[in-house]
């Protein structure tokens, strides 16, 4: 089971970025490979969205609960229903002197032991770069937010 951690410091406030997390909605609005997200529940401290993604040019669609913990900096994912046979992980903020270190974690299975040798390794690699690059476009997002402010 593939994991992937990519940690980036973010010259940006840890509130503006958090803001930007929790509003996965508009995720499509500045990751290309996000086709949408659909907020199917939403509770005090939770959300179910629904999530359908381009990968390697293949479309994935699930749908994971979403578990909100703002005093920690903190948003843990868990895949409920979908194409993956597990999908999880986790983003959690921390407040440095250069600005806000990001880490985002991403545990998966594809659920297919005879391609999984084949798959893992690709999709561990697409993973990370989409990771990377989802955590500069939030930053990027959260410095114009700061900056307004």
């Amino acid at each position: 089971m593939p994991v992937v951690t990519v940690t980036e410091v973010v010259p940006a406030s840890m509130t503006s970025i958090y803001k930007i997390l929790s509003d996965m909605q508009r995720f499509p609005e500045f990751m290309k490979n996000v086709e949408s997200v659909t907020i199917a529940e939403q509770g005090e401290d939770y959300a179910h969205s629904v999530w359908r993604t381009k990968l390697q040019g293949a479309t994935f669609q699930w749908t994971e609960r979403d578990e909100f913990f703002p005093q920690q900096g903190r948003i843990s994912y868990r895949q409920i229903q979908g194409d993956l046979k597990k999908f999880e992980g986790f983003w959690q903020l921390r407040q440095t002197s250069e600005g806000t270190e990001v880490t985002l974690q991403t545990d998966f299975e594809f659920g297919m032991p005879m391609l999984a040798s084949l798959l893992n390794p690709v999709a561990k690699l697409a993973i990370r770069e989409n990771a990377k690059a989802m955590v500069r476009a939030i930053g990027e997002k959260a410095q114009a937010a700061d900056s307004e402010h």
